[in-house]
């Protein structure tokens, strides 16, 4: 029987890509398989327009976008809600209830918020709804009462903020409608992977990103125009890999770490140069990426089918949050009429 349940997803502000791959996905297609979990994952459109609501064309393009890297990495749709914010009508009613016990300064003091109001450069014109949004996602986890949420390290301030909710919420109305959750995270080293530029941040802004729907030709571009070592200019020249982006992702995703302990103590030793270093990088990257290539392919000649997953996934999702919603109405008070 499964007893605990799962929310996790992304904003849909453009395709994903590896990082995302090594970060989240991969680990949720590993829980979805275990048969643990009830499973729900969440394409935030609604999140994406806190910072894009004057683009609503970029969120609509990329939720289906988003929808194929979920179907093309493994996501199971017989085995995993996957639903889309907008259409769970219950989110929009708990998160006012949940404004009301929450204050301007301590969403201000959110490190995840201010970390991406800087990032964004908002300034002085920050939209209410983006200084909001850790309330819309506490929304979501409780609407499902979701007690497990895999993230990233940065969203551990999201999460803590959650938790606050949940704690302020049963304590107010002395019921213990909502259930806490608890955060689980990627394992030390892989919550980020750098760009290929050698960013410390892989990001769709940056245009520094391997999609997991690039086409072969299109990786193959990406890794031998990778940052290396930059004063590794002969082959013969001993060179670093601290720092070095190809060999980090070598370590991220090659199978084979004894071949990539050779070829560090190589590069090290001089005598490996980096075209030989990023040819293999390159097939370890085309061997992980032409399933989920193939698999993206099949999805895309049914994309009515992929907008009737969403569909049959968001009602699903709207019986569970509705449930919910209900016990909350009557925690506060609310239900008048009933």
């Amino acid at each position: 029987m499964k007893t605990n349940t799962i929310l996790t997803g992304d904003r849909p502000t453009g395709k994903l890509h590896i990082g995302h791959y090594l970060g989240s996905l991969k680990n949720r297609v590993k829980l979805q398989n275990e048969g643990k979990y009830n499973m729900f994952i969440m394409i935030a459109d609604m999140q994406a327009f806190t910072d894009n609501a004057r683009n609503p064309e970029k969120v609509r393009n990329s939720l289906i976008q988003v929808a194929l890297d979920y179907l093309s990495v493994g996501i199971d749709p017989a085995k995993t809600n996957i639903l889309v914010q907008s259409q769970i009508s219950a989110l929009n009613e708990l998160t006012m209830y949940y404004l009301d016990l929450v204050s301007v300064s301590r969403l201000e003091r959110n490190p995840t918020v201010k970390s991406e109001i800087q990032q964004k450069n908002f300034g002085q014109s920050i939209p209410a709804g983006f200084l909001t949004y850790p309330v819309s996602q506490a929304a979501d986890i409780t609407a499902f009462k979701a007690d497990t949420v895999p993230v990233g390290d940065d969203q551990e301030p999201m999460l803590e903020q959650t938790r606050e909710i949940v704690r302020t919420f049963n304590s107010t109305y002395k019921k213990d409608v909502l259930v806490e959750p608890e955060g689980v995270f990627p394992p030390k080293g892989q919550g980020r992977l750098p760009g290929i530029d050698g960013n410390a941040k892989m990001s769709k802004s940056l245009g520094n990103c391997i999609y997991l729907s690039d086409s072969a030709d299109d990786v193959t571009k990406k890794v031998m125009s990778m940052y290396t070592d930059p004063e590794h200019i002969h082959v013969e020249d001993p060179g670093k890999i601290e720092g070095n982006t190809v060999f980090t992702y070598l370590d991220a995703f090659a199978t084979d770490q004894a071949k990539v302990a050779e070829l560090k103590e190589q590069y090290q030793a001089g005598g490996l140069g980096d075209v030989k270093v990023k040819r293999y990088l390159n097939d370890v990257l085309q061997e992980m990426l032409e399933p989920i290539r193939q698999r993206r392919a099949e999805y895309e000649k049914d994309l009515p089918g992929v907008y009737d997953i969403l569909k049959k996934g968001s009602e699903r999702a709207n019986e569970v949050a509705n449930q919910t919603l209900s016990e909350v109405r009557s925690a506060i008070g609310v239900d008048y009429f009933k």
